[in-house]
């Protein structure tokens, strides 16, 4: 695909001797959203994990075939991973605030980086905010504890926190499963806005929100990936029976 972001190919993962990932060939388009569906259980995030080598941290855990970001591969010998992940901004489907202040929340990443200045770095905390749709909520608040704040504040914390650090890659796990609608609703809407800036995926149960904030979509079944495009056409002319009977709620 022309200007892809990210590209696996044969890409197979194992925990030990159980394969969880079964020879996933993917491109995925740059400034675009992809959302990962399937059932429960199907390595949505366990592919997910592996753009960020997130899966190297799991004893036993081993890969075959190639994961390619801006056409390097990331697995390859004196690949810096700390400086991959930099990069790749992560935010899970539990928010995890540190039990820090908001600002320190956010400057947490550039600071570990090695912005020293301090002006610098209250313009990125601004900015990330910004970006993050939560710096007129916070910003009389900067010095209190993150964790006072509200579930879906607290999710855009931890996307702002994601970006500070000046990742051109979002990957975001279940990031509204635990929200209430409107605070869904805000999220979504922060991916859409996003977009413009970052490569963007993101693993979601929820088929309308898939089909809300996505370009294209692709369906994991047991470990494989069944069907990708446009997500479009994913939800209103799929090519396999699998991914029809699966965004038409027939199993799931």
């Amino acid at each position: 695909m022309k200007n892809s972001k990210i590209s696996t190919e044969h890409l197979n993962l194992f925990y030990g001797k159980k394969q969880a990932l079964f020879d996933i060939s993917l491109e995925i388009p740059e400034k675009k959203v992809t959302a990962l569906i399937g059932p429960s259980g199907c390595g949505k995030s366990t592919f997910l994990r592996s753009l960020n080598r997130m899966n190297d941290i799991i004893n036993g855990v081993r890969i075959t075939g190639s994961v390619r970001i801006d056409n390097e591969d990331i697995y390859a010998r004196g690949v810096d991973v700390v400086h991959l992940r930099r990069r790749i901004g992560m935010v899970f489907q539990k928010s995890n605030p540190f039990p820090k202040s908001i600002f320190d929340n956010v400057a947490y990443g550039p600071r570990i980086n090695g912005t020293g200045n301090r002006k610098e770095i209250a313009d990125l905390v601004e900015q990330s905010l910004k970006q993050a749709a939560l710096w007129d909520e916070v910003k009389d608040r900067l010095k209190e504890s993150a964790l006072g704040l509200s579930g879906g504040q607290q999710q855009r914390l931890c996307i702002a926190r994601s970006l500070a650090v000046s990742p051109d890659i979002l990957l975001m796990d279940e990031p509204a499963s635990a929200l209430d609608p409107i605070a869904t609703a805000k999220i979504e809407e922060l991916i859409y806005e996003l977009k413009s800036r970052y490569t963007i995926l993101i693993v979601t149960h929820n088929l309308q929100q898939a089909a809300r904030v996505s370009d294209h979509t692709a369906f994991f079944y047991l470990g494989e990936l069944v069907e990708f495009g446009k997500t479009r056409g994913i939800f209103t002319n799929p090519e396999h029976e699998q991914t029809e009977n699966y965004v038409t709620g027939k199993f799931g």
